[in-house]
């Protein structure tokens, strides 16, 4: 892809990011700066689609300064009006290096008849230095006609090169320096000045003449303006023009840095707007909402209740709500506000309006709270150690019962043994640890129960909260940043580009 080409595709892809940015910020920018941007993007539209990748370069000068002459030398081709046949140009004449460029030459106002493409197959590769080259040849400035002038003064400000074409005897011509050199002062760079007609000139007086048009431009501000001498009609200089011309093609043409610098120009608007350079945005606060909705709802205070089922006090299983609407309603505000700051006005009315209202986040509150289960059963592992506390009880008594009737039996008068007491009180110690123990465990499986109760409800409210609250927020601060990386796709191949401020401006005579 040619460098030409390639400023076309880059500015469209600039131009198409900036268009889903503002798109996609919608009204949540200032209308003002909505339109402003959309404006752009419609003047980029329209200019790209005449085309950026052609180098226009005007040959402007007054009445019998060879203008059309030169025109001709330049392309090679006898295609503009000279001499007796019409002395004065009255219409714009384009020649054009390779693509026709249609649509640019409609709009610059070029008539069908007046243009001619100059690149053809007999040619070669011979032209194609110039390939993109639009050569126009401009009315006179100097005529009587106002018509003239108008055309003029609307096509300067377009063009890549101003060739101003000049003859020995009316180069000092005020009408030339005070209606128009003197207001092209800052560029310098986008003009050079032709001494037209040289043969008409003595030999050793070129240098000096040409020497004094410099001191003219000089005077009028221009500083560092090429002069070169030319004659159509023995070639003279036809060379190095051509030569300057090719240098002119191989740039950015006008018309791309115009629209690149308008298209920063917007995109730092649209970046402004939506405060593209405020500090990253805090995290969402989800766990102080869901701390909010916790205490709303009594949360710790129905888990005490369940532990304490849990650990065999009497009662019946609490229920969980309904959460009152002012507690509702002081979550969600409370998840606002801490938004505060994070992004512009726009953005944050959105997202009021698309996070949950008041009463459709209570109702999913309630739906999450009546999900929670809230069974008590106890541990089996504490029934468990209960029951073996009675068998050992059971059995130490089952033993000293056995012990004392095979005592009487054998009519023994004497004490029990001392084993028997000892096997009884072991009995009866291991029911005591067996009891401690199951007490033990009743409490941890409280303790387990009530923490699940607190886990599940956290779990579920914090589901309402990403899904009623975050969800919504997160969208639209994505949208948010992608707008902002959409401008900064728009400005960062654009970054220096000049201002289009800086495009040639012409003040009447007076």
């Amino acid at each position: 892809m040619s460098g030409q080409h390639a400023a076309t595709a880059e500015l469209t892809a600039r131009t198409d990011a900036l268009e889903q940015a503002v798109t996609l910020a919608g009204g949540r920018v200032d209308h003002d700066v909505a339109r402003r941007v959309s404006r752009t993007i419609a003047g980029a539209r329209e200019r790209l689609a005449l085309g950026v990748d052609h180098t226009l370069v005007a040959l402007v000068g007054g009445t019998g300064s060879g203008k059309s002459s030169l025109f001709n030398a330049i392309a090679g081709l006898d295609f503009a009006d000279v001499g007796v046949r019409r002395p004065t140009t009255a219409e714009v004449t384009a020649c054009v290096w390779g693509a026709t460029g249609g649509l640019l030459l409609d709009w610059l106002g070029v008539a069908s008849d007046r243009r001619i493409e100059r690149e053809s197959a007999l040619d070669g590769d011979a032209e194609a230095p110039l390939r993109g080259l639009v050569l126009l040849d401009l009315p006179d400035h100097d005529s009587i006609e106002p018509a003239h002038r108008v055309i003029v003064d609307r096509l300067l400000p377009m063009v890549d090169l101003l060739v101003w074409v000049v003859d020995p005897q009316k180069y000092a011509d005020d009408a030339l320096h005070s209606g128009y050199l003197q207001h092209l002062v800052g560029h310098e760079s986008a003009m050079v000045v032709v001494l037209n007609h040289i043969d008409t000139v003595r030999p050793e007086l070129r240098e000096e003449l040409a020497a004094d048009v410099s001191r003219l431009l000089v005077e009028d501000g221009l500083t560092g303006v090429p002069v070169t001498v030319s004659s159509a009609r023995e070639g003279l200089g036809i060379t190095d023009i051509r030569a300057r011309l090719v240098d002119v093609v191989g740039r950015r043409s006008t018309a791309a840095v115009r629209v690149g610098a308008e298209l920063n120009d917007a995109a730092a608007l649209l970046a402004r707007a939506i405060d593209a350079a405020a500090a990253p945005r805090a995290p969402l606060p989800v766990d102080a909402v869901v701390d909010d909705l916790v205490a709303a709802a009594g949360l710790l205070a129905v888990a005490d209740a369940v532990a304490a089922l849990a650990r065999g006090a009497s009662g019946t299983v609490p229920a969980l709500g309904p959460v009152q609407p002012d507690s509702v309603d002081v979550a969600r505000s409370r998840w606002l506000d801490s938004l505060d700051g994070h992004a512009p006005a726009g953005w944050l009315a959105d997202i009021a309006v698309r996070i949950a209202s008041v009463d459709r986040l209570r109702l999913a509150v309630d739906e999450a709270l009546g999900a929670i289960a809230l069974t008590t059963r106890r541990s089996r592992l504490a029934v468990t150690l209960s029951a073996f506390a009675v068998v050992a009880v059971a059995a130490g008594a089952a033993a000293c019962a056995v012990a004392s009737g095979w005592w009487r039996l054998r009519d023994l008068t004497d004490r029990l043994p001392v084993s028997v007491w000892i096997v009884a009180a072991g009995a009866l110690a291991m029911a005591v640890a067996l009891l401690a123990l199951a007490a033990a465990e009743r409490r941890a499986s409280a303790r387990r129960r009530s923490a699940a109760v607190v886990r599940e409800g956290r779990d579920r409210l914090g589901a309402v909260v990403r899904t009623f609250l975050a969800d919504p927020t997160a969208a639209v601060l994505g949208e948010r940043d992608r707008v902002r990386e959409l401008t900064e796709i728009t400005r960062t191949s654009g970054a220096a580009e000049p201002s289009p401020a800086s495009t040639v401006t012409l003040a009447s005579p007076s």
